[in-house]
């Protein structure tokens, strides 16, 4: 196995970047979800699993990170990530403030995802509020733990390109691999180069997925793929539809594109 694709979100919900390398850290990829909206009324986090308010961040771009972190707007308008809250407000019809520190006990709005697709995007449903960022330290506004991985085999099987699924790290493994192997990854190591991770939970899959991702159209398939094939226990969560895997950082370093992946028994 190989690391194909190596992407970070600079800004949480946004589209990101692919890249040919990252550091990680304890806290995961440095950089990723290193932004975030906040409702200024309610001070959740902004993030796209609430498609009724916030499905227009995913018409956005963000990359880089730190004082150099922007973002660019569906207008085609690029401005620093820091002070783009105004126009972003304007966008979303919501006041919203750019926050580059999770506060604590950040919460979002994550209505189910089947119901989403069942009652409509602007359907007013019952949605639970979900703390992020539980397996995280830090500041960083990632959904659990500090990485997300997913293999071309439970891609190819769902038939659903990477991006839908908002991966750090896609892994090719090789023909005859069975979907949703991640599965098998939990509580193991992975090895990628001199960077040790551990999976941590399958990654349960919301309604993101299945939105507009800039000018690429709605997937409803995104969710029920998983949600027909790979419905398994999520800890804490419940049986949920899951496609993927979180991991925590044993050993930080760099990760590279076509570096070696193992799994091994920890």
């Amino acid at each position: 196995m190989n690391v194909l694709a190596l992407y970070r979100y600079p800004v949480k919900s946004m589209l990101g970047e692919e890249l040919d390398a990252f550091e990680l850290d304890g806290a995961g990829v440095v950089g990723d979800r290193e932004f975030a909206l906040l409702d200024a009324g309610d001070g959740r986090v902004a993030t796209a699993k609430q498609p009724r308010h916030w499905r227009a961040l995913l018409q956005c771009r963000s990359t880089g990170s730190g004082p150099a972190a922007q973002v660019t707007l569906p207008d085609g308008r690029t401005l620093p990530a820091a002070s783009a809250a105004g126009p972003l407000s304007e966008l979303l019809g919501r006041q919203v403030v750019v926050s580059g520190a999770r506060p604590d006990g950040a919460v979002v709005e994550r209505p189910d995802a089947e119901a989403v697709l069942a009652a409509g995007l602007d359907a007013e449903i019952d949605a639970p509020l979900l703390e992020i960022a539980q397996g995280t330290e830090g500041g960083r506004f990632v959904d659990h733990s500090p990485v997300h991985l997913i293999s071309t085999a439970t891609l190819d099987a769902l038939g659903v390109d990477a991006l839908r699924y908002r991966p750090n790290i896609v892994v090719a493994t090789p023909a005859g691999t069975p979907a949703f192997v991640e599965n098998d990854w939990l509580g193991r190591t992975v090895t990628i180069g001199g960077v040790t991770l551990v999976p941590t939970l399958p990654t349960p899959r919301c309604v993101v997925p299945t939105l507009e991702h800039g000018d690429t159209p709605r997937a409803p398939e995104a969710l029920r793929g998983p949600a027909q094939r790979n419905r398994v226990e999520v800890e804490g969560f419940g049986v949920l539809p899951c496609a993927g895997c979180y991991a925590r950082v044993e050993v930080p370093g760099t990760v590279r594109r076509g570096d070696a992946v193992q799994v091994t028994a920890s």
